[in-house]
């Protein structure tokens, strides 16, 4: 290595976490995010094994972290890594957060990298690694978005948008706008117009930033054989020139329900329902324990089991906070009705691609809007409603 790569930015001589040791470490990350009641100076240099009591007293750490994991670590042996992650992964405060990432520096655990990055001397030449691991610690960190101020929020919205642009060379623009006053959203579904293109499906799909690997996609079309009405015998999985005789065609999705047992269950509320009827997900806060997609009557929501793929080239740019930002692996994630265009008075993607005007979607509190005449003047009905679930998606026919 050239010797002027080893040096930082002021012309020293670079170090590597290891050289630096960890209690300089622990120090910086201490100083950085303002932990003052542990002291550093009985911290190793070096990683060593320590029991999970001495750990808990070298950084004076109650019962807090194992109450929130409803979890009980061994107190004379030391934690494994798996154990420290399933710690950090619960809803713990910022304070016992930085702690559990220090005692896994002590213990030389290597799930540290991001933490300890950006903490190390950088060249001037490291400066986008740099910002790329602070801003990805700051990620780490932060709260509920329903418990973020609007500052915090703003503050954000502004890291991953800058993140985004680090890693793919495009900035998009991250939308955190609220519900609208006197507006509850509602859709309506026409069977008797629906053949069956999948322009909906499509549309939803490169709206979304859903991944082109899986067969991720929020909204179902099911081809229903002869004139009854059966979700029993209906297929989503036809490959043939549609639409075919003697069949019917039917979607479904997310219906946002307006008692939504989806929410009920998350053991993190990590998903709740808007005052406009929108139910949302915090990707960042979803702990992909699935219990929401059991609960939903309607199949409505999908599990990422790998890291989601979309070519840069196809990213959509224009997102929300709680809608088509890029997810990740291990959450949850469902049709938001496009709340990203929704919330700025446009209609759906699936809405603006149907061919054949098989889908309505508008405010429920509007006397005027076409949902509203639809509701009022054709046959409706509801799946499951015997469930108490009030969706807010009918199906009706000409």
């Amino acid at each position: 290595m050239n010797p002027e790569e080893r040096q930082d930015g002021g012309g020293n001589p670079r170090r590597s976490a290891a050289e630096i040791g960890v209690r300089d470490l622990v120090q910086r990350m201490f100083a950085k995010y303002e932990v003052q009641d542990v002291d550093v100076t009985r911290l190793p240099q070096e990683a060593s094994r320590y029991t999970w009591d001495e750990l808990k007293r070298m950084f004076n750490l109650g019962d807090e972290a194992e109450a929130a994991a409803e979890m009980t670590l061994p107190s004379h042996e030391p934690p494994t890594q798996s154990r420290l992650e399933q710690l950090l992964s619960r809803q713990v405060n910022r304070r016992t957060a930085i702690k559990l990432l220090a005692m896994g520096m002590v213990l030389g655990f290597g799930f540290l990298q991001a933490a300890c990055a950006p903490l190390l001397p950088f060249t001037q030449a490291d400066e986008h690694a740099r910002e790329l691991a602070e801003l990805k610690l700051e990620e780490y960190f932060k709260r509920n978005y329903r418990l973020m101020t609007d500052e915090e929020k703003r503050a954000t919205i502004q890291r991953l948008e800058r993140l985004h642009e680090l890693e793919t060379g495009r900035r998009p623009d991250i939308s955190m706008a609220g519900p609208g006053e006197k507006v509850l959203y509602g859709y309506a579904f026409n069977i008797s117009k629906c053949r069956g293109y999948l322009e909906c499906v499509k549309a939803c799909v490169e709206e979304n930033n859903q991944d082109r690997s899986t067969d991720m996609r929020y909204i179902r079309i099911h081809e229903i054989p002869g004139g009854e009405f059966s979700m029993e015998r209906a297929n989503d999985s036809f490959y043939h020139e549609v639409p075919a005789e003697g069949h019917m065609y039917v979607g479904t999705q997310c219906f946002h329900c307006d008692n939504p047992p989806c929410v009920e269950v998350c053991p993190v509320q990590a998903t709740w329902r808007e005052e406009d009827g929108i139910v949302v997900v915090d990707y960042d806060w979803c702990i992909g324990c699935r219990y929401c997609q059991a609960a939903c009557p309607y199949d409505g929501r999908r599990f990422n089991w790998k890291t989601p793929h979309v070519p840069v080239e196809e990213i959509n740019l224009e997102q929300h906070y709680l809608g088509n930002r890029l997810r990740k692996k291990g959450v949850m994630e469902k049709c938001t009705f496009c709340i990203q265009r929704t919330r700025q008075g446009r209609l759906p993607a699936c809405v603006e691609a149907c061919p054949t005007g098989a889908r309505v979607f508008g405010n429920l509190l509007d006397p005027n809007s076409e949902i509203r005449w639809i509701l009022e003047n054709k046959k409706v009905f509801r799946l499951k409603e015997d469930l108490g679930t009030e969706p807010k998606f009918w199906y009706y026919m000409d």
